[in-house]
């Protein structure tokens, strides 16, 4: 009885609140949501690696290598936000926004990469390691990033001595852990030992800077001459001795990098598709809401905001996601409202029947949603399980697409069940519009079947 009482209440309040935490997350819309190059223009490169001499083939460490080497090359053209992913086993896909002139980009991905050691002042060691934490900040501004991007990728390495030892004398690196307390460190070998002691024992007690491609990479103080091994130790996490360690193996990376694939997009090429796939979008929602009322009267309407409140969801889901809206992605997101629809129209007309066969329009509702579930839940999980695989095994645009129907059908089934129930049950119980006509039925049409099932009875 107490549940009675209050569950139209909890259900308003958890809609509202819903609405509210999914508009904060998606609004602003143009700053929440990232566009894939389609809609914004830049270049796309896709890469290969092939096996050299040296490697017999190419292992998900090496791939994780190189796309960390790329990563640190593109963020230093001041690039917004690259995206690099693996694709496959051994293909690398390089998504570069707002960028028309891939050349400079193609030649810092093909030039070897170069790892380097340096004495370095104490003053210096402290303050590139202060901006390496400062960039791992959330709340970072984009000046603040700026200066620290720039302190790591040149001026530490300027105000730092000469080169005294290159990574292609450096054997190897791993992430490993003390034998006393398990803290992570990380082990390395060398393949000239007299080189590095002579270098490590006239330097006992200084930093010794590590730079990738003159970025400060780590510096770790010599606490005493090091030969054919030895160990850089410090506050590192697990991740941090894995991406450390990665670093230091790349200097001497054997794999072979080939741009198989190009693809340039014009800023204003990507805002026309932009334009179009929002109007077409706009124009099919408007014809859906439409045709929702005309056909089911008040259950349409009703529908109608429990589809608005599914696209406030969906936009939320995308921004905070980190989603990429691409123009396959935008398709599975009008697809999903399509899906969302389609379970509408069979709770309403499963309503109607209700009311065909004599039932009060109470009774109705609450039969129409019993038994048009199954039905409703058989049609998107099927949809769901699809998505789901095309995801797990889809690359590149594909995975937008999935990504988007995946959730999109999630949440459509949850507004149709859900929401839609809510807003007529609110409606229903408190009598406030009770009328057949209303849900599509003329007052004249109700019990029809019952009546006329008793006329053909002998």
């Amino acid at each position: 009885m107490t549940w009675k009482r209050f569950k139209t209440p909890v259900k308003a309040i958890v809609i509202l609140a819903v609405v509210a935490l999914s508009l904060w997350a998606a609004l602003p819309v143009q700053k929440k949501i990232r566009l894939g190059l389609d809609l914004e223009g830049g270049t796309t490169l896709l890469l290969q690696l092939y096996p050299t001499a040296e490697l017999s083939q190419i292992t998900p460490q090496i791939v994780q290598q190189t796309v960390m080497i790329i990563q640190n090359r593109i963020n230093g053209l001041g690039v917004t936000e690259p995206t690099i992913s693996k694709v496959g086993g051994n293909r690398i896909e390089v998504d570069i926004p707002r960028m028309s002139n891939p050349e400079e980009a193609e030649r810092l991905i093909k030039q070897e990469a170069v790892l380097e050691f340096k004495i370095v002042p104490p003053d210096v060691a402290a303050a590139a390691t202060q901006y390496q934490q400062l960039e791992k900040q959330p709340g970072i501004t984009k000046a603040q990033k700026a200066v620290a991007e720039r302190y790591l990728n040149q001026t530490a390495y300027d105000l730092s001595g000469p080169v005294v030892y290159s990574g292609k004398d450096l054997k190897g690196a791993q992430p490993s852990y003390t034998q006393q307390g398990g803290s992570p460190i990380v082990l390395f070998q060398t393949k000239d030992p007299m080189a590095f002691g002579r270098l490590t024992a006239a330097n006992v007690g200084k930093p010794l800077g590590i730079f990738l491609d003159r970025r400060f990479v780590s510096a770790p103080t010599i606490d005493s001459a090091i030969y054919s091994s030895g160990e850089i130790t410090g506050q590192f996490t697990q991740e941090d001795t894995i991406l450390l360690a990665n670093e230091l193996n790349a200097g001497a990376l054997p794999a072979k990098i080939r741009i198989i694939n190009k693809e340039v997009i014009g800023p204003t090429l990507g805002r026309i598709d932009l334009v179009k796939s929002l109007w077409a979008g706009l124009f099919g929602l408007g014809l859906v809401l439409l045709f929702m009322i005309v056909a089911y009267r008040l259950p349409g309407f009703l529908a109608d905001l429990a589809l608005a409140l599914y696209v406030a969801v969906m936009l939320a889901i995308i921004s905070v996601s980190g989603a990429t809206l691409t123009l396959p992605s935008i398709a599975g997101f009008v697809l999903s409202i399509g899906m969302a629809v389609d379970a509408n129209v069979l709770i309403f007309e499963r309503i109607k029947e209700e009311l065909w066969n004599g039932k009060t329009l109470r009774a109705a509702v609450r039969v129409g949603f019993q038994r048009a579930f199954t039905a409703v839940f058989d049609s998107h999980f099927t949809t769901i399980v699809g998505a789901g695989v095309l995801f797990m095994l889809g690359t590149g645009t594909v995975k937008g697409f999935a990504f988007t129907l995946f959730w999109g059908t999630v949440v459509s089934l949850l507004t149709a069940v859900f929401a839609t129930r809510f807003f007529v049950d609110l409606l229903v119980d408190n009598d406030l519009v009770t009328a057949p006509a209303f849900y599509g039925v003329k007052a004249d049409e109700v019990g029809i079947f019952s009546k006329s099932a008793a006329e053909a009875k002998p």
